[in-house]
């Protein structure tokens, strides 16, 4: 089986302006036991965390690293615990942490963390969807506690998403806007402003200037949730400031200083992390929530409650396609989900 993965010296050098900085392996096609999946891999995308893991191999590995947290494809064999899929049936999902990644010919993967791909949108439209859905979906639903189906309640409800124009922002404006919140987004330029705007954002504030101002500017003291999607060190003060009593913050990036959470007991507020591959890394009793989760989010593509969030398409999952996606991921400018088409 043909796999691209971050070769074996990658902790040498981190800079996609290095050619090398993948590899093109063989091994052999893995056989699917249990609950997983072999799925045949149409396309993948690139995402922070794939940087992020990267860029953290400092060490010579015995055997190389496959990344890849976003796929879609066709189910080509299943174990003999396998209940939810066929042979033959197309998916999407964004994998398990502590397995190998996307980038390969051919994964296994559990079915519980794999949803039914609607066959009406290009695999190129799916594979920038998963990670992000389920990221965003979690995040409002399970950690805010928020219900579509109470959205008369919701409709009195503000919700700031801190990099409101990223791949998680894209998702998560327009969950949010179907639950019928009042969303800020932050962006910080004409084309990020426009994006977020175009996915439901009914007010865009500067992430780069001071956040409880331009807030308040807009008449509004407090928020009922903030949702953090970069920088939490940088924002955390102003997420503070701007949170109200009994509110709710969420946050998908780490701190790498101390916070103070002190800010937030006089007013009995809520933070909370949202990591996207927790279920699968403990192997949680509830993980079959991400097959529902991903099932749903299918749904509402068929309903054009929300839309794919590719902007940029690599054709050829190969080294070179690889770098420049991740070129592009690591500039921390990108607008939306970038893909890589496998053929």
């Amino acid at each position: 089986m043909k796999a691209i993965n971050t070769i074996i010296g990658a902790y040498q050098r981190h800079s996609f302006d290095d050619v090398n900085a993948f590899s093109m392996v063989k091994r052999d096609t893995a056989i699917p036991t249990g609950h997983d999946l072999l799925v045949h891999i149409a396309a993948v995308s690139v995402n922070p965390v794939d940087v992020g893991v990267y860029a953290g191999i400092r060490r010579p590995r015995a055997t190389p690293k496959i990344l890849g947290w976003d796929a879609v494809g066709t189910v080509v064999a299943v174990g003999e615990q396998v209940s939810l899929f066929n042979v033959g049936q197309r998916v999407f999902y964004a994998g398990d942490f502590r397995r190998d990644g996307s980038d390969q010919t051919f994964q296994l993967v559990d079915e519980r963390i794999v949803g039914h791909a609607p066959e009406e949108f290009a695999d190129e439209e799916l594979a920038g969807l998963p990670l992000t859905s389920l990221t965003a979906y979690e995040a409002l639903f399970e950690q805010m506690h928020l219900s579509i189906a109470d959205i008369k309640h919701n409709r009195q409800r503000t919700l700031l998403i801190i990099n409101g124009a990223g791949g998680v922002g894209s998702i998560a404006t327009q969950l949010a806007n179907h639950a019928g919140l009042r969303v800020i987004a932050t962006a910080s330029n004409p084309q990020s402003i426009a994006w977020a705007k175009q996915h439901g954002a009914g007010l865009v504030v500067n992430h780069h200037q001071d956040l409880v101002k331009q807030v308040h500017a807009l008449g509004i003291k407090n928020v009922d949730y903030i949702l953090g999607l970069s920088k939490l060190d940088e924002h955390f003060n102003e997420m503070a400031t701007l949170i109200r009593p009994s509110g709710i913050i969420v946050s998908i990036t780490e701190n790498r200083h101390p916070i103070d959470l002190k800010k937030l007991t006089k007013k009995r507020a809520t933070f909370a992390w949202e990591w996207m591959y927790s279920k699968s890394y403990y192997q949680t009793d509830d993980m079959i929530t991400q097959h529902e989760i991903l099932d749903q989010i299918g749904q509402l593509l068929q309903a054009k409650v929300i839309v794919p969030t590719t902007t940029k398409v690599f054709n050829g999952l190969n080294p070179e396609s690889l770098r420049q996606a991740f070129k592009l991921v690591a500039g921390g400018h990108m607008i939306g989900k970038v893909v890589i088409k496998a053929e």
